[in-house]
């Protein structure tokens, strides 16, 4: 009699499907389209300056050199010009961001020594998403993470001020010396200030119910984010970033052309000029109440510099409205005293004042 075999439901499991491929074509789509992308923002950016001549001259038939078609040719030019500029930088950066979240910054900067800390929470500062509404939550989780006070205001000069939009629009709108001079300084200032602020030893100025917040180790998920998230992250840092600021790029701008087309160049030399011994903290005063973002403000730069303001000066008002900015002012005080307010604002404003008398000597 024949053994009876054993019936069995299971199946042989089917064979591994081939994740390496497909993974390696999705690198190689992301990467086509990257370089076609790339190779299209370039073509048409460089001919946004054919295009405004031809829109403003022969289209419109404005006069060169007329005020009226200078500002025009200004806003037209420049508009279009800062969007794309902003659009592929906020997308790198979104993508290079996903490697520094807030909490991964956190963790990098707690146990530091505090000298080290503040250069490394300055440089940090340049790739972390940052805006004045994350400005009390960030600082809640450094101080109660252990990092220090100063080095924690490090990194809430450095965020705001020496950010890649300022950067990569000064390097497009004034060049690579402006955008380096603009880093170095920016970066001094953000290190030093908060070296300086550390060694006041201000701590019981930040409020109490923060101090006695239970001081929680800093948890980082072990889980690596894919290439397509990443690119994910890039395009929704354009959505909203972009569409967060893009009204202030064309107010910036209409700004700009209006002083490009319309004021003339010895007023400004006059105000805002090396020889106006006072320009510079009159241009830091004026800045502080103001509130931009460096899209914004940036035009505006580079119309007072084509009309004869000091380098100098404008860095020093540029800075002011970004790193000292009344809403900023406000969030913070949730979180800290008035005496610690005041002293953050008076070592910025000299730092910014010192860097703004500087380079009018200089250059």
């Amino acid at each position: 009699m024949q053994p009876i075999t054993p019936i069995t439901t299971d199946h042989p499991d089917p064979p591994p499907q081939p994740a390496q491929t497909i993974t390696a074509a999705k690198k190689i789509k992301y990467i086509l389209a990257t370089l076609a992308g790339l190779g299209l923002w370039y073509a048409l950016y460089r001919q946004l300056h054919n295009l405004a001549e031809f829109l403003t001259f022969s289209l419109l038939g404005l006069e060169p050199g007329s005020r009226l078609g200078e500002a025009l040719l200004f806003f037209l030019y420049d508009t279009p010009k800062v969007l794309m500029l902003l659009t592929l930088i906020v997308f790198a950066v979104g993508v290079i961001r996903s490697f520094f979240t807030p909490e991964r910054t956190r963790s990098i900067l707690a146990g530091k020594s505090e000298s080290v800390g503040n250069v490394l929470a300055a440089l940090l500062g340049i790739v972390t998403p940052f805006c004045s509404c994350s400005a009390v939550p960030l600082f809640i989780g450094f101080v109660t993470a252990g990092v220090p006070l100063g080095v924690t205001f490090s990194f809430l000069i450095s965020a705001p001020m020496v950010n890649e939009i300022a950067l990569v629009l000064l390097y497009g709108l004034l060049g690579w010396k402006v955008a380096a001079i603009y880093l170095g300084t920016g970066l001094l200032i953000a290190i030093v200030a908060g070296w300086i602020i550390g060694r006041l030893r201000m701590e019981r100025y930040i409020e109490d119910w923060v101090r006695e917040m239970h001081i929680n180790a800093v948890h980082i998920p072990d889980k690596k984010a894919t290439w397509s998230e990443r690119f994910k992250d890039g395009k929704s840092a354009v959505r909203d970033i972009v569409g967060r600021v893009w009204i202030y790029v064309v107010l910036g701008i209409a700004v700009g052309a209006g002083i490009h087309g319309y004021v003339p160049e010895d007023f400004m030399t006059q105000i805002m000029g090396k020889g106006a011994w006072w320009s510079v903290p009159a241009a830091v005063l004026i800045g502080i109440p103001m509130y931009s973002n460096a899209a914004g403000i940036v035009p505006v730069i580079e119309a007072l510099l084509g009309k004869g303001a000091a380098l100098g000066t404008v860095l020093a008002f540029m800075m002011s409205v970004i790193a000292l900015s009344l809403p900023e002012m406000v969030i913070l005080r949730k979180v800290l005293k008035p005496q610690l307010i005041a002293v953050f604002i008076g070592v910025v404003a000299a730092g910014i004042m010192l860097v703004g008398y500087l380079f009018n000597t200089l250059i």
